[in-house]
């Protein structure tokens, strides 16, 4: 059997390059500033990180439609008014406050505070006022087309009683997260299980009982595989997809100093592949239906394979999120942003570093390239004790198809 640190050993290589790299700053622009805020607001509200993807991906097609209808750059997504303009701060602001207040109403304090400070820098009345309409014009369009988009959709499975079954997991066995979410309408996929993955590991086989001993090993409360840094890596991941994937975008791009048009669209890009990639993820999870490392272990003595024992007292290092284990939601969406990061600066070799967020605040960690940070957060999930090495490594190769059909269909460069 392949140690787990040798099969995780490649996709975690930040270990051995972190200390080496600087990451420059450079100021933030309008476009990234109101990301920023969006992404505040979103956190303050609690919301889940699906919620929190629907709701970002359309603040930054709002903001790139309403960018576009001023001065054509990119293809627009759904506004395709042309309103030429000379305040883009005003458009953007526009646009974001919209659709915030429209989706997150208990922000409206912070919401409106933001906007006032912005507005307030824009000193041409007519160019303020007629950009301000176009933003909230722009926020109006894909706040209508999203409105009975399937996200209200509640089902409640019924939990599993078989070897390889999904069922609730402790230490609260919560009910079926978002089992509706799957149907909800995907942003540019042509349906949420456009990319569904292969099977998981059927439960007799040895390549499942060769994953169970791996995340065994390395993934539990216990255990004499996993070092300080592997738990480290554990952590830093755990936080809302959402929240991270955006934070490195915004550090990028203020590296690059890119035009509020390009900011643009890589937001729209990362963001729309970040929510059709929970809604694919969910439709796939929901789909297969597979059991939770922690359930497969505890009761690993009665699944029917020679191969695997069974451990009652085994916890995972990190709590088990209540929805089925295959594939992995956090490696879909981390490989689906890190593919449009990718595909927005057409290079996927850029360092760069980012601070993690709640719960477990504070680690900064730097990585070479857009694909190792993806890799990396998909080992932290076996690595946490929460999912199998297979449900990582099929949420990858579906997070970069994802994105690689968004980028091809999607905010392209306008003729």
């Amino acid at each position: 059997m392949t140690p787990a640190s040798l099969r995780l050993g490649p996709f975690l290589k930040s270990l051995a390059v972190a200390a080496a790299l600087t990451v420059p700053h450079v100021s933030a622009d309008v476009v990234t500033h109101w990301n920023k805020v969006a992404t505040d607001v979103t956190l303050a509200a609690a919301i889940d990180p699906l919620a929190e993807s629907r709701i970002l991906a359309i603040v930054q097609i709002a903001v790139h439609d309403a960018l576009n209808a001023l001065d054509r750059r990119y293809d627009p997504y759904l506004f395709r008014t042309s309103v030429p303009g000379t305040a883009p701060e005003a458009a953007v602001a526009s646009a974001t406050r919209e659709v915030l207040l429209a989706l997150l109403p208990g922000q409206k304090a912070a919401i409106e505070a933001a906007y006032t400070a912005a507005l307030a820098s824009v000193t041409n009345e007519a160019a303020r006022t007629s950009a301000v309409s176009t933003g909230r014009l722009a926020a109006l369009t894909i706040l209508t087309e999203r409105a009975n988009d399937g996200s209200a959709i509640e089902l409640s499975p019924t939990p599993g009683q078989n070897p390889g079954e999904w069922r609730p997991t402790g230490p609260d066995f919560v009910p079926a997260f978002r089992a509706g979410w799957g149907q909800v309408k995907p942003f540019g996929l042509r349906t949420s299980s456009q990319f569904r993955p292969d099977r998981p590991f059927q439960v007799g086989s040895p390549e499942f009982a060769t994953s169970l001993q791996e995340v065994k090993e390395i993934g539990g409360t216990v255990s004499m595989s996993r070092t300080e840094e592997h738990s480290t890596i554990a952590r830093y991941w755990y936080e809302s997809s959402p929240q991270g994937w955006n934070r490195i975008a915004r550090n990028v791009a203020e590296q690059k100093n890119q035009s509020v048009w390009d900011n643009a669209r890589l937001f729209a890009l990362m963001n729309v592949a970040l929510a059709d990639g929970y809604i694919a993820n969910f439709e796939s999870k929901y789909f297969f239906y597979f059991w939770r490392p922690i359930t497969a272990i505890t009761t690993g003595d009665s699944d029917g394979n020679p191969d695997t024992s069974g451990d009652p007292t085994w916890t995972a290092y990190l709590v088990t999120p209540p929805v089925p284990d295959y594939p992995s939601g956090h490696s879909t969406v981390g490989a689906a942003a890190a593919r449009a990061l990718e595909h927005a600066f057409s290079n996927d070799f850029i360092p760069f570093s980012m601070t993690s967020g709640p719960p477990y605040p504070g680690i900064t960690r730097r990585f070479w390239s857009f694909s190792e940070a993806a890799h990396e957060n998909a080992a932290s999930r076996v690595l946490a004790g929460i999912h199998f090495w297979h449900a990582s490594r099929g949420g990858i190769r579906q997070g970069e198809q994802i994105a690689d059909y968004i980028h091809a269909n999607l905010f392209g460069r306008a003729r």
